[in-house]
């Protein structure tokens, strides 16, 4: 269904009970509300929670923002590495308060919130700058964006930079776009946790049919490198939080996780051998207890 939250169109999906536990999951860098993947939303519902996924503004079935042009990615990134300020189409803070919205649109008070990777970003800018909304936080495979930290490798970041083979050809271009996201997702996923090839192509297939909007990512990407002081706002995060990170996570380290657990007051730190940057199907039962659990704390 789609909402207006924040003066935005909205896709929203709900599941489980009216009178659940509501549960606002946040996605990744120009990721669609599907990224959560439905198995993982039956473990959520079968623990008591009332699931609420969105397309984030731009991505998905919600409001595109085409109309703000496409940034330059080495711009911003000259700018980022010269400690100068960096002009985004949007800021995380306007995808917080989108978040935000979903919850006044299905007239919910407050909510658990979890969110990954660009996703935990957000759910941190709801945590510090929507205190009285957030019931607890889980933040999985997300950073507080400290420079000190370190980076994915060169490779991963050139294959996340990096686009599909162009084709004249509608299907090969689709199969293009394909082979682009098998190989980027072969480098990030979860070494212990390989999904069979078949599989996380056709997952990968279902996504692109339902939309494809690259030209999304670079915004949201420039809103990530823009958003340069929330690591400092982060001890002001008051609600029960849980950081859950992958020890072998190749786009964003490891000690990201440690670093986030240390700045938030009272937060629990998770780290799972063997997960990388996905959401594998055999730890889906493990992400619903550890959510479950930070849920109890409040």
């Amino acid at each position: 269904m789609q909402v207006s939250a924040n003066g935005v169109r909205l896709e929203v999906d709900v599941q489980g009970p009216d009178g659940g536990e509501p549960l606002l999951m946040v996605m990744g860098l120009g990721m669609q509300l599907i990224g959560w993947p439905d198995g993982l939303v039956e473990q959520l519902v079968a623990r008591g929670f009332r699931v609420i996924r969105f397309d984030n503004r731009d991505v998905g079935l919600s409001q595109p923002f085409d109309q703000l042009g496409v940034p330059s990615l080495p711009t911003a990134a000259l700018l980022h590495a010269l400690r100068l300020p960096v002009k985004a189409p949007y800021q995380l803070a306007d995808l917080a308060r989108d978040a935000v919205g979903v919850l006044d649109a299905l007239g919910i008070a407050r909510a658990h919130v979890c969110g990954a990777s660009m996703g935990g970003m957000v759910a941190q800018h709801l945590g510090f700058a929507h205190a009285g909304r957030v019931k607890s936080l889980t933040l999985m495979m997300t950073t507080s964006g400290d420079r000190a930290l370190p980076r994915e490798r060169l490779k991963v970041r050139q294959a996340l930079l990096s686009r599909p083979r162009p084709s004249a050809s509608p299907q090969q271009r689709f199969e293009n776009i394909l082979d682009h996201y098998v190989k980027l997702y072969g480098l990030i996923g979860s070494p212990g946790y390989r999904p069979a090839p078949a599989a996380l192509r056709e997952r990968i297939a279902g996504s692109v049919r339902r939309a494809y909007r690259p030209q999304a990512v670079a915004r949201q990407l420039v809103a990530i490198v823009a958003d340069g002081h929330r690591a400092q706002r982060l001890p002001r995060i008051t609600a029960p939080t849980l950081v859950l990170h992958g020890r072998e996570d190749a786009l964003i380290p490891v000690a990201a996780g440690h670093d986030l657990a240390r700045r938030i007051p009272g937060a629990a730190l998770e780290i799972l051998p063997g997960w990388g940057h996905d959401l594998p199907d055999p730890l889906w039962p493990r992400f619903a207890d550890h959510i479950a659990a930070v849920a109890q704390r409040a």
